[in-house]
């Protein structure tokens, strides 16, 4: 049985004007991601700019998310950073929360060798009783995880899971050779049907921050035989995705979000603002897709 199906959402995280995090409209979101059928949400990922939230406040956006869902999607806690006794405890708490899985990055930075990454994953699985999600970013962390890390660590029980961003279609045909225990989750908006093809369940999507329910609908088409459908929908979409990855992930999204109305606040330094040229791009490109008026 897979961890889930469908379309999961990399949650932004919204910020006051002083760059406080905006709690009333973390809940707003949550409410819209469910009242949109998203199949998952991820708290405290990459995409929440967890990088830049203290111990605290990571800790604090994944209990409140975990209480705030209610168990009415899953609710996976992004647990990962460069430090493993850092990431253990993030899991260890995110589970004690409640979380109903954990999902860590790569290690970055300092990267980790092939014995490092070993230790880091199977640690943070040692450490809670519910599935654990890796997360394959190289373009972020610098490190992509060798296939022989892979299928060692898809033979510890928990680890059940892989978010796959690599953008490289042969290497995601390869994991699901090598580790075919682990259910694969495009980590890429523009490759989602690419990489069902290769037996993947879904996608942890940016996008959906602000188009859940169009996700949703494509992998549900995909699976239910609907193929036609959810490659039409892919195709349809592939502008939009372009446009909320013209900068570094989260800035298009958040700027997306605001003209849309969403009022989530700007990013925390060091990212900031879109330029204006990119800002008429994206702000084209809603419009386009009649997401603004």
């Amino acid at each position: 049985m897979s961890l889930f199906e469908g379309a999961g959402v990399a949650l932004i995280t919204p910020f006051t004007k002083d760059y406080k995090i905006n709690y009333e409209k973390l809940e707003e979101l949550i409410e819209f991601q469910i009242a949109n059928k998203a199949d998952a949400i991820v708290a405290a990922g990459t995409t929440a700019e967890s990088a830049t939230l203290n111990f605290e406040e990571r800790m604090e956006v994944i209990k409140f998310c975990i209480d705030r869902t209610k168990k009415r999607t899953l609710l996976i806690a992004g647990t990962g950073t460069n430090s493993t006794s850092m990431a253990v405890e993030f899991s260890k708490q995110s589970y004690e929360y409640g979380a109903d899985i954990v999902m860590a990055v790569t290690p970055y930075y300092n990267k980790g060798n092939e014995s490092g990454l070993i230790d880091y994953f199977t640690q943070i699985a040692n450490s809670v009783k519910c599935p654990v999600i890796m997360y394959n970013v190289p373009s972020r962390t610098g490190v992509k995880l060798p296939l022989n890390v892979i299928k060692t660590l898809s033979e510890v029980p928990n680890i059940q899971g892989i978010k796959e961003a690599s953008g490289d279609i042969g290497y995601v045909a390869d994991i699901a050779n090598i580790a075919p225990k682990l259910d694969i989750y495009s980590g890429n908006d523009d490759m989602v049907t690419p990489m069902m093809a290769l037996g993947a369940k879904g996608v942890i999507s940016v996008t959906s921050n602000i188009i859940p329910k169009e996700n949703h609908d494509m992998v549900m088409n995909y699976i239910n035989g609907n193929i036609k459908e959810a490659v039409e929908a892919q195709i349809k979409y592939i502008d939009l995705i372009r446009a909320m990855f013209i900068e570094v992930n989260p800035v298009p999204i958040k700027e997306a979000m605001n003209m849309m109305g969403f009022n989530v606040g700007e990013c925390r330094s060091p990212l900031g603002p879109l330029s204006e040229k990119n800002r008429e791009h994206v702000r084209q490109t809603l419009n386009k897709y009649g997401l603004i008026k």
